[in-house]
């Protein structure tokens, strides 16, 4: 009977452990999810903010020389 109590302390370690690892992951891969969130807020922000009236239209542009 001790030796399954030995057994059950020493798998309830390992899964304490193991665990505490998978906590850690978890939080930075919420940091990097953030972060990425925070980015692309940033790159959308950018692209609102450019004038897209400096795209000139096809039949402005002068023709390319032919030879």
């Amino acid at each position: 009977m001790e030796d399954r109590f030995t057994d059950l302390e020493i798998r309830l370690t390992h899964q304490e452990a193991a665990m505490e690892e998978m906590n850690g992951v978890l939080l930075e891969q919420h940091r990097l999810i953030q972060a990425l969130r925070d980015e692309l807020a940033y790159l959308q922000r950018q692209l609102r903010g450019m004038n897209t009236n400096n795209i000139a239209d096809a039949a402005d542009e002068t023709p390319p020389p032919h030879y």
